[in-house]
C-alpha cells in the first residue's frame, strides 16, 4: 500500500473567487489615492483596467463598508471614513527611525562607511539610530551626539529645509562661535541663503573637513507625508577616500535610500 502524501487540493471556487474580489477591491482603493482620493467611476476604471459595469459593482460593496462615499453632484468617488481611519492609523505608526533602520544597514553594508539617522532636537541636530564599519572613521559622533546647523551636512539639511526662520538664531549663534577657517568657507550674509538654495537644488548637503578636518559627509531628507523633514541620512567618512560629490556613488545612494524611507512614511513627491 503507498503512504505518498497526496498534494493538497487546489483552492476551491468560493474561495478563489473571494480573493479575487478583496484584490479588485483593494485596487479600487488604490487607485482612488492615486487619483487625488477622489475620481469618476470612468477614470477608476481606467486606471483599474476594468469596465465601468464591473467597477461600479465593487464600488456599492465599498460605499456599504464606508470605505467609499460618493458626491452627489459630480457623482465622483472619494475616500470614505474607513479609509481615513485607516489611513490615520497607519500614519501613527510611522517612525523615520524603525521605517530607516534596514537602509541604513543596508546602506552601511554596501558602502562600507559610518551611517546614521538624525531627527532635530532641542539643541540641535540629533542623532538616533547609527551603523559603523567595522573599523569605524574616528570621528565623535555616537548615538545621542548633537551636531551643528552650519559644519555639519546633517545640519545643513535641516538648515535647508526649516520654515519661518525657526533656526535661524541658533545658525547666527554658532557662526559667531565659528572659527575662522569656518567663517571664510561660510560667510554669513553672502553665503547662508545660497547654501541653503544649493542643498535644496541638489536634494543633499556635502561637506568636507568642514566640521572635523580630514572627514567628509553626505546628508539627505526624510519627509513625512506632509513634506516636512522629520530626520535626515548621513553617511562618513575619512575625506581621502570618501567620493563626497553630489553627484558621486555616495550622495545617489544616500538620496536614493531617504526617498524610498519618505515613502514609506507615505510621501510622494
Amino acid at each position: 500500500m503507498s503512504t505518498r502524501a497526496r498534494p493538497a487540493p487546489p483552492p476551491t471556487e468560493p474561495r478563489r473567487r473571494r480573493v479575487q474580489s478583496a484584490e479588485m477591491g483593494m485596487g479600487i482603493l488604490k487607485a482612488l489615492a492615486a487619483l487625488g482620493g477622489a475620481a469618476s467611476l470612468t477614470a477608476v476604471a481606467q486606471a483599474v483596467g476594468e469596465s465601468t459595469a464591473k467597477v461600479h459593482r465593487y464600488m456599492a460593496s465599498l460605499v456599504e463598508q464606508d470605505l467609499v462615499a460618493q458626491e452627489p453632484l459630480s457623482q465622483r468617488y472619494f475616500l470614505g471614513q474607513a479609509a481615513i481611519h485607516i489611513g490615520l492609523a497607519a500614519l501613527r505608526q510611522c517612525d523615520p527611525i524603525r521605517a530607516g533602520e534596514p537602509a541604513l544597514v543596508r546602506l552601511q553594508a554596501e558602502l562600507g562607511v559610518t551611517c546614521f539617522i538624525a531627527v532635530m532636537g532641542n539643541q540641535g541636530p540629533t542623532i538616533l539610530r547609527i551603523e559603523e564599519p567595522a573599523l569605524p572613521v574616528v570621528v565623535n559622533v555616537r548615538a545621542g551626539s548633537v551636531l551643528p546647523l552650519l559644519w555639519s551636512a546633517t545640519g545643513q539639511v535641516f538648515l535647508a529645509h526649516a520654515e519661518g526662520g525657526t533656526l535661524d538664531a541658533q545658525m547666527l549663534q554658532e557662526w559667531e562661535r565659528a572659527t575662522p577657517a569656518q567663517k571664510a568657507l561660510v560667510p554669513r550674509k553672502t553665503a547662508i541663503a545660497a547654501l541653503r538654495e544649493q542643498v535644496r537644488a541638489q536634494g543633499c548637503a556635502s561637506v568636507q573637513g568642514l566640521l572635523s578636518a580630514g572627514i567628509s559627509a553626505v546628508a539627505a531628507p526624510i519627509r513625512q507625508h506632509t513634506g516636512q523633514v522629520a530626520a535626515v541620512l548621513t553617511a562618513l567618512g575619512a575625506s581621502g577616500g570618501f567620493d563626497a560629490a553630489p553627484a558621486g556613488r555616495i550622495a545617489t545612494r544616500v538620496r536614493q535610500e531617504a526617498e524610498g524611507i519618505s515613502a514609506a512614511l507615505g510621501f510622494v513627491g
